[in-house]
């Protein structure tokens, strides 16, 4: 008899940064798969907040928190990609692709995308409904306030400590990125 086929997810997003509503929907795709990869990717079309390397250290220890807190779920791991998320997908053995959808506007958005992954490289998308307290939850929203110049002491509903601590470091130490990312108007 053959064994049994491991169904691996790929957990696709730039996560910068990571928040609340990310680990939720992480937290409840480990129940569905046999693996998943948190893969973080590069953007072009969005200037990151935080640089790649520090949102893999980010994501690893809250990875590892979370995983540690329930080591019979799913393991996950996490691993940076760039080019076509379809490909990454591919080249881990993905079955699926999962997304965290917030409301209607993200679902119309995401099954335009789940579409095209399927037309492109035969992969499903699995869709989390982010929980109700993450609902209004987005990294766009956090790097608004950033820009805007607002305190990042009143995002600790959003993210976890450990991102709120890595912006204060970065802030208190004038990270120039991280400044010229709070005085840039033209962030969308």
């Amino acid at each position: 008899m053959a064994a049994a086929a491991r169904h691996i997810a790929l957990y696709p997003g730039t996560f910068d940064p990571p928040t609340f509503g990310h680990l939720d929907v992480l937290r409840r795709s480990r129940g569905l798969f046999d693996a998943i990869v948190l893969g973080i990717g590069c953007n072009p079309d969005k200037a990151p907040l935080i640089p790649i390397e520090e949102r893999l250290d980010i994501a690893r220890a809250l990875v590892g928190e979370m995983v540690q807190e329930d080591p019979d779920q799913a393991p996950v791991t996490v691993d940076a990609y760039d080019g076509l998320t379809v490909d990454f997908a591919r080249r881990l053995g993905a079955c699926a692709i999962i997304r965290g959808v917030r409301n209607v506007t993200d679902l119309t958005a995401e099954c335009q995308l789940a579409i095209t992954n399927r037309q492109l490289a035969d992969i499903e998308t699995v869709f989390i409904v982010t929980g109700e307290p993450y609902a209004f939850t987005s990294s766009s929203l956090i790097r608004q306030v950033v820009a805007q110049g607002g305190s990042v002491d009143r995002l600790t509903h959003l993210v976890p400590p450990l991102v709120l601590e890595r912006m204060r470091l970065r802030l208190r130490d004038g990270e120039a990125a991280l400044r010229r990312f709070a005085h840039d108007r033209h962030i969308d």
